[in-house]
């Protein structure tokens, strides 16, 4: 089949109509759909009446192969359409004629009835508009309702996660703080010097905690009252925390005064030292424009802190004044003598409270002889102190009775084991007598002794000594016969000087025969100066845990007293 093809010329409006019927009735019966008919008839006679305007026109109408119509409109405004017709197109096409009233009636009435078929589309088409428009306006309600929910969801969000991140810098800020106190605690309390606990202070809050910071003490009156703080007074009288400051700070557990004359654009915060009892104030100065609440609470439990380490400070030395006084009533001028030099030293533990259970004596006895002695009581502190005088006292009231060195020891092992159970003492005596190149000592579970012999040559006397003073079993002490011929020296110590954690004793021992051994003769001749000299090389470390005593008894010339 071929397309077939067919030309009118329009002159008139009359053409135009009876052309507009003629494809009206051609396409419906072509099968067009009557919108798709309606949209083309429309167009078709809008452009026909603008056409004739301007003049006649020319319509050509193609019946193509495929089934489409195709319309060609000549004139100042050209148009073309193509239509596909489900129906077959008749051939050859027919051209316009004349109307009669029965066609242009059959044309109008089809005319309304594509009208209607269009506008019944257009109601659906609304309808069907309408209907979308409210399912998308309660689309858009839900999304305006979700986006409400998530704007809500992220502000809750936002809060939580501020909520966090400050519950966070709380708990590191207190930590910093308790382990700032921790620290600045066990600082405190590793001194018992007054004065370096002072000092320590502004080293552990300046700057940080405070721009500066005065320690006002109870009873210092080297400041004048004009030159405090009412504040600082007012803390010093009601052991209560005091703030003075521009503004109130409201800070927890501290009073509010007005700013001080002595700092009235800094605040100041002014602190009772002390738990039970005040024992100053510490006024410190603001390291900013106020003080901080967390740390005011950490800064007030400092200062208890604080002062319970100056209270603790001033009873170690009160303690350590009784101590030493009680040390000094104990120990004993050594008697001048002919034919023996004496020199002693005694130097109390680097650690504790300086009371110790070593002592030294020596006195003259009736016949003219003399005891020199040397003990140690096991243990520190006033009990050891105490049992050591006990014994120095037994001991010369025994020798007044004119035992001798052994039976002195058996007596005083014999009281202490029946007085003072659980406790227990070393001792070492010697016995002098004018005349004699002879020694008699004996010695109850004490280091043993050393001899230096007039050429310099240095033993130790290992004879087994015989048990310690007070161990709960009867004991009869042994004498021993020592040659001391004139310009020897024996000396007689405590294990604290040749004792260390680090080594024995017995090499202790070796260190204080060579430091004896190396002494020159004429050193000798100034005992005192000689006694010095053996302990520097003792005592290089400085730090000793126990008491130390040295006693030095050297045989001289009859007609040389000591």
């Amino acid at each position: 089949m071929t397309a077939t093809s067919d030309t009118w010329i329009l002159a008139s409006a009359a053409d135009a109509a009876r052309a507009r019927a003629l494809l009206a009735r051609l396409t419906a019966d072509a099968g067009v759909p009557a919108l798709e008919r309606a949209r083309f008839l429309a167009a078709l006679g809008v452009r026909l009446r603008r056409g004739l305007d301007a003049g006649h026109l020319e319509l050509t109408l193609t019946a193509r192969t495929d089934g489409g119509l195709r319309t060609e409109l000549s004139g100042p405004e050209p148009w073309q359409h193509t239509l596909v017709c489900p129906s077959p197109l008749p051939a050859p096409l027919p051209r316009p004629a004349e109307p009669d009233d029965a066609r242009l009636a059959d044309t109008l009435l089809r005319a309304d009835e594509d009208t209607a078929a269009v506008l019944g589309s257009l109601d659906e088409t609304e309808e069907l508009v309408r209907f979308h428009r409210e399912e998308l306006h309660q689309t858009n309600q839900g999304v305006l309702a979700l986006h409400a929910e998530l704007e809500a969801a992220a502000v809750a969000q936002r809060d939580l996660l501020d909520a966090e991140r400050a519950a966070r810098a709380e708990a590191e800020n207190a930590r910093r703080l308790l382990t700032f106190l921790a620290n600045a605690s066990a600082a405190l309390n590793a001194s018992l010097d007054h004065d370096d606990i002072l000092r320590r202070l502004p080293e552990l809050l300046v700057p940080e905690y405070a721009r500066h910071l005065d320690v006002w003490l109870v009873g210092d009156e080297r400041t004048p009252p004009g030159g405090r703080a009412a504040a600082t007074v007012t803390a010093a009288r009601t052991g209560r925390p005091q703030h003075a400051g521009p503004h109130p700070a409201e800070l927890p557990g501290v009073d509010d005064l007005p700013a001080s004359a002595l700092s009235p654009d800094r605040p100041l915060l002014c602190l009772p030292l002390g738990a039970r009892t005040v024992q100053g104030v510490l006024t410190l100065s603001a390291p900013g424009d106020r003080f901080d609440p967390d740390t005011t609470v950490m800064l007030l439990e400092l200062a208890r802190r604080a002062g319970i380490a100056l209270d603790n400070a001033r009873q170690y030395e009160q303690h350590q004044h009784v101590a030493e006084e009680l040390q000094r009533a104990q120990l004993t001028e050594l008697p001048a003598t002919a034919g023996l030099s004496l020199a002693a030293r005694y130097l109390p533990a680097t650690h504790g409270m300086n009371i110790g259970g070593d002592w030294y004596d020596a006195f003259p006895q009736p016949d003219g002889s003399v005891l020199a002695v040397i003990g140690d009581v096991t243990g520190h502190g006033l009990r050891a102190a105490v049992i050591m005088g006990q014994l120095r006292t037994a001991l010369r009231a025994y020798a007044v009775e004119g035992n001798g060195p052994a039976r002195i020891l058996t007596l005083l092992h014999r009281m202490l084991r029946h007085l003072q159970p659980e406790l227990y003492a070393t001792c070492a005596i010697a016995r002098f007598t004018p005349g004699e190149s002879e020694v008699l000592w004996a010695a109850a579970g004490h280091p043993p002794a050393l001899a230096r012999g007039p050429e310099g040559e240095v033993r130790v006397l290992d004879a087994k000594p015989g048990i310690m003073l007070g161990v709960p079993v009867p004991y009869e002490y042994e004498e021993h016969v020592l040659a001391l011929p004139v310009g020897s020296t024996l000396a007689l110590y405590t294990d604290g000087l040749v004792e260390r954690r680090s080594a024995g004793i017995d090499a202790g021992i070796d260190r204080l025969a060579r430091a004896m051994g190396a002494l020159a003769a004429p050193d000798l001749e100034d005992l005192d100066a000689a006694a010095d000299s053996m302990l520097k090389p003792m005592l290089h470390d400085s730090e000793h845990d126990d008491d130390i005593c040295l006693l030095l008894c050297r045989t001289t010339d009859r007609t040389t007293t000591s």
